[in-house]
């Protein structure tokens, strides 16, 4: 595999088809929510991913464990792991697909500012300083100027931040405790954990079905194969090939997806408070993203 200092046409092309898929699938939890209780879907969908990786280091024939050493950091992994998605997938089923797009998608913020602290030389500078503060006052707009917005609305917009937060915590240990274990194990250690820890959770949140049909378990299966399996391992695979700050800074294009799917396939109100929570946090997200200017030895 062959490495690249920039993002050519191919990747640009990559990277936004990834960032549809991953808005369209916020579109997908919520309509499958209609039918599967929020947290027992997240469980059903990591014990689908446990299958399908286990099947795909089969036929490679590579080994799964983790070394002793690993073990602690793989659990925690896994743990947090449910914890983001039971706050996402629960956000899904209380607040729109825009608002929870909008907030989900803060996570390179807490990414930066917890990088400041555990991660040598990920330092902030002043360009991603003004990004933070942009992102941060886009969540803020979008959680105080809320319109005709109920209470169950408030605590969905509360639960997707959250989401986000765990999701940079677990990114953090991806970089740091669990460095030199690829990916892929990564990614199965965390479904592996997870699926019991949701599917126990699952008990105190109500009925496991509700009205259940076709398209429901259609969507957990796109999920399942297409989401997680494949579309996660893709973008595992350009962020071997491109700089991971390039391939960052495409997050950006997630919540206006989103956002722009919610009204479409949905029927979501866009009203001013979304759309200025939204640029702000885009033009935050651009920000915090830009790679550091390293300046020239002469």
């Amino acid at each position: 595999m062959t490495r690249k200092d920039r993002i050519d046409a191919a990747g640009a092309f990559a990277l936004v088809g990834f960032s549809l898929l991953l808005a369209f699938n916020q579109v997908v939890i919520r309509v499958v929510n209609e039918g599967l209780q929020p947290v027992f879907f997240a469980g059903m969908r990591s014990v689908g991913v446990v299958l399908c990786l286990w099947l795909w280091f089969a036929v490679r024939r590579r080994p799964l464990g983790l070394k002793r050493k690993n073990l602690f950091f793989g659990c925690l992994m896994g743990t947090l792991f449910a914890l983001e998605f039971v706050f996402l997938f629960v956000a899904l089923d209380l607040t729109t697909v825009s608002r929870t797009s909008v907030l989900f998608n803060t996570m390179p913020l807490w990414m930066a500012l917890l990088a400041h602290v555990f991660i040598p030389g990920e330092r902030i500078t002043r360009v991603k300083a003004v990004g933070q503060l942009l992102a941060f006052l886009g969540a803020a707009v979008a959680i105080f100027w809320r319109g005709d917005s109920g209470e169950g609305a408030l605590l969905g917009d509360l639960l997707a931040l959250l989401g986000a937060i765990g999701w940079a915590t677990l990114a953090l240990i991806a970089r740091t405790g669990l460095k030199d274990v690829s990916p892929d194990r990564q990614l199965f250690w965390q479904v592996l954990v997870s699926a019991p820890i949701l599917l126990v959770a699952a008990v105190f949140f109500g009925p496991f079905v509700r009205e259940l049909e076709p398209i429901h378990l259609w969507g957990l299966a796109f999920q399942i194969v297409v989401v997680v399996t494949f579309g996660f391992s893709f973008w595992l695979w350009l962020l071997g090939i491109y700089p991971a700050a390039s391939v960052a800074a495409f997050s950006f294009l997630v919540p206006v997806f989103g956002v722009f799917l919610g009204w479409w396939l949905l029927d979501e109100a866009l009203g001013l408070p979304i759309l200025v929570a939204l640029a702000l946090v885009c033009m935050g997200l651009v920000l915090i993203n830009r790679p550091s200017q390293v300046p020239q030895k002469v």
